[in-house]
């Protein structure tokens, strides 16, 4: 058996493993990387890539068929899903070499292919390699969650890691959960032809602004979505060709394939966190602020920790352990900054805190501003106008950002930076906006903030007729 001492010790070569890894490597740390699956896990082989080919190809073919509003001749694309699974392959293939074991064992990285399990508080076995090190950082994500409903151990159903495998479009495919995975692959093959019935047992994106929610179902509805809010799925059963799924209030869909979209658990089976005294459970491994296990040098970052189950929460804990690490900093990690973003069109993108929440925080002292893609000049030319944003305001400060619409997500960066800047608005009114674009509804807002201040100071009326007599 070979052993291996090292400074830090990742397990997970994910987006938040990779970034911990590369960044440390090139700070001059001795790094071992362990990695039993597919480098760039869970979201350049499963998740966040492939999903986002399938939606833009859904996005090409639905383009087609809204041509007449423009002075275009509509069509009805026909779709080769072959190619549309080949061309989700060529996206993973063409960024695959940045996360491969090529590059980072250029890096300097030793790269392990082999599940690891922790067999002591500091020492972890990766097939015939023993690996001690100073730190392990825990980056294994997560994987699709199973809900226990009768009769699915004898279906064949898929869920995000086997979905873009497919090469046909179904006839009818059903959907167990009305996240924001589930939310993405509906409308994505409805509009590559499928029949699609989605059944929630709460709400669809519950997590987001019910407005911003409202406006989303209205276009799912009108694609062609069956949406069914508040439906238990009891039991499930093969019916001939069709895979047949009965809800609590009796009610029985009948579909030709079956989506498991119900939420996700931790990635630790292979882990034995037992043998290290890692706390953890079902739905975590349980970090403090600093993302510290209960064993000092055991940290565990993104999905894994159960917060935020987002890349780009990865990669911003990748950041924390890399100034703990490397530079002996104690750095805690926030949660009010992270945004999310649900690709489906229109987009919904959310930072800091809802309406609902804002208002139970502090009560009537926040301020909502509101402004209609309806009132943007590009979004009128490119017949997109559907939507809003929508900042809740304190003491002058954004403190959460809701946007429903075309490019929410790239929209709400702005808002992002000042929620985790702790700028006022008055810095984003005065930000100079490129004319037409729909980032100015940013600046929009910010001076629908701010107007009603100055329109209605009695002091700055003052002035203003004061220095008119100069």
């Amino acid at each position: 058996m070979d052993k291996i001492y090292s400074d830090i010790c990742v397990i997970g070569g994910g987006s938040g493993g990779l970034s911990v890894a590369s960044a440390a490597a090139q700070l001059g740390l001795n790094v071992v990387l362990i990695e039993g699956n597919k480098m760039g896990g869970d979201c350049l082989n499963y998740g966040c890539i492939p999903s986002k080919s399938l939606i833009s190809a859904s996005k090409s073919a639905y383009v087609q068929t809204k041509g007449e509003a423009f002075g275009i001749t509509s069509i009805n694309p026909k779709v080769e899903f072959a190619k549309v699974k080949e061309h989700i392959l060529k996206v993973i293939k063409t960024i695959e070499p940045h996360d491969s074991v090529e590059r980072f064992e250029k890096l300097g990285v030793k790269v392990i292919k082999s599940y690891g399990k922790f067999i002591s508080n500091n020492e972890v076995l990766a097939g015939d390699k023993l690996i001690k090190a100073r730190r392990f950082v825990i980056a294994t994500g997560s994987e699709p969650l199973i809900p226990k409903i009768n009769g699915i151990d004898k279906v064949k159903y898929y869920t995000n890691k086997n979905i873009f495998e497919i090469s046909e479009c179904p006839k009818h495919l059903i959907v167990i959960g009305g996240g924001p995975i589930g939310i993405e692959i509906a409308q994505a093959y409805v509009r590559l032809g499928a029949h699609v019935t989605v059944l929630e047992a709460k709400s669809i994106l519950e997590k987001d602004d019910p407005e911003s929610v409202k406006i989303l179902v209205g276009q799912l509805k009108k694609d062609g979505i069956k949406i069914l809010e508040n439906s238990e799925v009891v039991y499930i059963e093969n019916d001939d060709k069709n895979i047949k799924v009965r809800t609590s209030d009796g009610s029985i869909y009948k579909g030709s394939h079956l989506l498991i979209a119900a939420g996700r658990e931790p990635n630790i089976k292979y882990l034995d966190l037992v043998h290290a005294n890692v706390d953890h459970s079902k739905r975590n491994i349980k970090v403090d602020a600093f993302l510290k296990t209960s064993n000092k040098r055991v940290f565990a970052i993104g999905d894994v920790t159960g917060e935020r189950q987002f890349t780009h929460t990865a990669e911003y804990h990748a950041g924390i352990i890399i100034r703990s690490a490397a530079f002996g900093l104690k750095f805690k990690q926030k949660k009010h900054h992270i945004p999310w973003t649900t690709y489906s069109d229109p987009e919904i993108s959310q930072v800091g805190l809802t309406e609902a929440q804002a208002y139970e925080k502090y009560g009537k002292k926040i301020s909502v501003v509101k402004v209609n893609y309806s009132d943007n000049d590009r979004a009128i030319t490119e017949l997109e106008t559907i939507g809003f944003v929508k900042v809740m305001v304190f003491k002058g400060r954004p403190i959460g950002a809701s946007i429903v619409g075309k490019n929410a997500g790239e929209i709400i960066q702005i808002w992002c930076l000042a929620i985790s800047s702790k700028l006022k608005m008055s810095a984003i009114s005065s930000m100079v906006s490129p004319y037409p674009t729909l980032g100015e509804l940013n600046k929009r807002v910010s001076n629908a903030y701010l107007a009603p201040k100055l329109i209605n100071s009695l002091i700055i009326k003052r002035f203003v007729r004061f220095i008119q007599k100069l």
